[in-house]
């Protein structure tokens, strides 16, 4: 049986470039016989919403350094990163830390 969650994403920092200048995204996340999880959810943006450069945003299955993720405003180190389970309508915000200049 699948389990779904309902997810508000946002990007900042420059990331939305990335999304096609998208700061929000509704994103329904499905997993099979299990809750769905960040690693999920990055695997989900990286093949269904970005055209390009996907390296600027995946490192193998995880962000690249310097991309700050927060779960409802909690940063994702304290909730099991990649294997923190995601529930229903929660809020999961990438944004980036390395700028130019």
């Amino acid at each position: 049986m699948s389990v779904t969650r309902n997810l508000k994403v946002e990007f900042g920092g420059g990331l939305e470039i990335l999304f096609n200048d998208q700061r929000q995204l509704k994103i329904t996340l499905s997993a099979d016989g299990r809750n769905p999880n960040v690693r999920d959810l990055i695997k989900k943006l990286a093949d269904e919403h970005i055209q390009e450069r996907k390296e600027l945003f995946v490192e193998g299955e995880t962000v690249r350094p310097g991309i700050l993720v927060l779960i409802n405003d909690c940063d994702w180190e304290l909730r099991d990163e990649l294997d923190g389970e995601l529930e229903d309508g929660d809020l999961v915000v990438f944004i980036s830390t390395l700028h130019g200049g």
